[in-house]
């Protein structure tokens, strides 16, 4: 017995998973339920035809002549199952005919009904329903415009970072990729990601972050526009590829913007100067690392203190006071305040930094 080689079987494995080729139908819904009705009419008018090609083997129980009329009352009957009896088949051939014909048409106008009604009212009213309750929960989340490679390795990542999946949106035109999103646990909307009415489905204004990775850098400014005109305080966070669309993306809302290419670029540079500098950068921005960045608000117990004296335990690097970055080893962070941004580095254990419990307990301690 003949045994493939590993490459053979990689290739038969690959051809298996392409998927049909297929191409979007652009068919009104009125035209595809005048498909359907008209089918059935179709199939009702040939079993019509046949049972009055074949009307000498029915007999009529009333007055024993089988009309026309007698013809398509007994077929509405026949494909409806409703069967009163008053006119039924005697001969063999016309009891061959409901058996091999009727029955099989008759099975496949039920279907084309039922899937009707289901396409049509059940399903859409169902769709309809749960996304009205989706969106009765939709506050403080987050939406990620894009579910290409950054977005669907973005919402991973807030994933492994402990966000709710039930916390997160995802928009993109794809289905295919919104099944991978979905299957992860999040809500999904197959749309354009442009138009108001989409965001204002997904309720950007209550949103609490917005990520936009969009595939190219035109269609991300003017997401960027858009969604900043729908929410003028949410932050905006956009990736974009080339550097001369950095300052645009700026302009247009966002908050942060992220360029890969030039993110690439700097560990490759960091590379150079050391084998492990590449490698450390990897392991803050990854929660499975030993180490992560975290950006917070001061505590209260913390003002007045040094940025070397964090309550976490984590390492101090810089704070944002009224828009501006200071550095660990200036002045100004030496003396903490109210209302400063600190950015730290915090040891991690099992996913959870070492810091967590103080921070939630600060942050119940706000609520109550």
């Amino acid at each position: 017995m003949k045994r493939r080689s590993p490459a053979l079987a990689s290739m038969g494995v690959r051809r298996q998973q392409i998927k049909p080729l297929r191409r979007a139908v652009r068919l009104p819904v009125w035209g595809d339920l005048g498909i359907r009705i008209g089918l059935a009419l179709l199939l009702i008018f040939s079993v019509i035809m046949i049972h009055w090609w074949d009307r000498e083997g029915l007999v009529d129980n009333l007055d024993g002549e089988v009309s026309f009329l007698d013809v398509v009352y007994f077929t509405m009957i026949s494909i409806t199952t409703t069967g009163f009896g008053d006119i039924a088949p005697i001969s063999d051939r016309a009891r061959l005919v409901e058996a091999v014909i009727v029955t099989p048409v008759r099975f496949a106008v039920l279907f084309i009904f039922v899937g009707t009604a289901y396409n049509f009212l059940i399903k859409r009213t169902w769709e309809q329903w749960r996304m009205a309750r989706i969106q009765e929960q939709l506050c403080d989340h987050i939406v990620v415009l894009g579910f290409g490679i950054s977005g669907s390795e973005a919402v991973a990542e807030l994933i492994e970072r402990g966000t709710d999946p039930t916390r997160i949106v995802v928009i993109d035109p794809s289905e295919d990729r919104l099944s991978e999103a979905e299957a992860l646990g999040c809500n999904v909307l197959a749309a354009d990601a442009t138009r108001d009415t989409t965001l204002k489905a997904v309720r950007i204004a209550e949103a609490a972050n917005v990520l936009i990775s969009a595939g190219r850098d035109d269609t991300t400014i003017l997401i960027t526009l858009t969604v900043r005109a729908l929410a003028p305080k949410v932050p905006i966070s956009v990736v974009v590829r080339a550097d001369d669309n950095e300052s645009l993306a700026r302009q247009a809302g966002a908050n942060n913007v992220i360029n890969p290419v030039r993110f690439t670029g700097l560990l490759l540079a960091g590379s150079a100067k050391g084998e492990h500098i590449a490698d450390y950068l990897a392991d803050l921005a990854s929660v499975s690392g030993r180490v992560q960045l975290v950006e917070r608000e001061v505590t209260a117990e913390e003002c007045g203190s040094a940025i070397s004296d964090l309550k976490t335990g984590g390492r101090g690097l810089r704070i944002y006071r009224n828009g501006k970055a200071l550095g660990f080893w200036e002045e100004d962070c030496q003396n903490l305040q109210a209302g400063d941004i600190v950015v730290e580095i915090i040891p991690t254990t099992n996913g959870e930094t070492k810091g967590d419990g103080h921070l939630r307990e600060d942050r119940e301690a706000k609520e109550n």
